[in-house]
């Protein structure tokens, strides 16, 4: 494994939600990654570093603590690992970050998809990949991510918006490795029916239009939504979703907000998936960041379950 450069935190807000990047990116995160040590087979020592997947490519992946099941963190569009250890810089002091609470009590990991950006602003080490991506190729990275880096299952997936959709796709592909699901304000099937077409349409145009020559993530909206249907559900499992209650607009109708659409499409994710709903959060879009306790709280209850 490589080690990634260790940056300072920078005092960035998180107040505004951009229309494709459905994620933190562009907020600190509360420490530096820890120094890059390689597993051995069957080993629980920390990991930070870049892992070989194969076919001439590398991803990042950070792990730490011991227990059983493994939570494994996906961020949202462009967020990578350091997203789960995001504070906002005028959080309570003694606050504690989800993937720090998370890796107290059991095995924590989290990883950067290819296109992400750190905190600091810099693209992730992953190997790049054509974009745009679906749901589908980026469960099979992390499935190839988890398996070359040793880190074994049972696994709870925790899913933040595009890394939701990921997730759902992850836990029907790969059923009898996913002993849980925690999905934050995640994208997913129904958001298409609960949009307007108008908003559908423009969002769906505005993703478009966001494929760039550096290969920032571009999530594939459409095809992921059709493999995902395609993909037979999973066996009941613990799962929760969780929404934001705090309005938050893409931005792409305006004096339409999206809003409505994406909370409605919360509570028929969560009846079809017979989830635990949470909807009082007192936060908008990034529930990591703005209600880490809250989101702790969720994962390790469905932690408690799948034991």
């Amino acid at each position: 494994m490589a080690a990634r450069p260790i940056t300072s935190a920078a005092a960035l807000a998180c107040a505004a939600v951009l229309v494709l990047m459905l994620s933190l990116a562009a907020c600190t995160g509360s420490a530096a990654p820890p120094d890059s040590s390689a597993a051995s087979p069957g080993a629980v020592d920390d990991v930070a570093g870049l892992v070989d997947v194969g076919g001439g490519r590398s991803l990042w992946l950070e792990c730490r603590g011991t227990g059983s099941p493994t939570v494994v963190f996906l961020s949202g569009t462009r967020g990578a690992a350091d997203e789960w250890s995001t504070l906002l810089p005028d959080a309570d002091p003694g606050t504690v970050s989800t993937f720090d609470a998370v890796s107290q009590t059991t095995r924590a990991c989290a990883y950067d998809r290819p296109g992400t950006t750190v905190a600091s602003g810099e693209p992730t080490t992953s190997s790049a990949v054509p974009q745009p991506t679906t749901a589908v190729q980026g469960a099979a990275d992390l499935h190839a991510l988890l398996a070359a880096a040793d880190q074994s299952g049972p696994y709870v997936v925790v899913g933040l918006s595009w890394g939701g959709l990921i997730a759902q796709q992850f836990a029907r592909t790969y059923a009898d490795e996913v002993a849980g699901l925690v999905l934050l304000d995640s994208a997913g099937e129904y958001l298409q029916a609960t949009f307007t077409v108008r908003q559908w349409a423009a969002w769906m145009a505005v993703v478009a239009g966001s494929i760039d020559a550096a290969g920032s993530e571009v999530p594939s909206y459409e095809p992921s939504i059709a493999e995902l249907r395609a993909t037979p559900a999973p066996p009941a499992l613990p799962t929760v979703v969780m929404s934001s209650d705090q309005p938050w607009d893409l931005q792409v109708t305006p004096g339409e907000s999206t809003w409505p659409g994406w909370v409605a499409a919360q509570a028929d994710l969560a009846q079809s998936l017979n989830a635990t709903h949470i909807t009082r959060t007192d936060s908008g879009h990034g529930l990591p960041v703005e209600q880490p306790a809250l989101v702790t709280a969720a994962i390790l209850e469905v932690v408690d379950e799948a034991r």
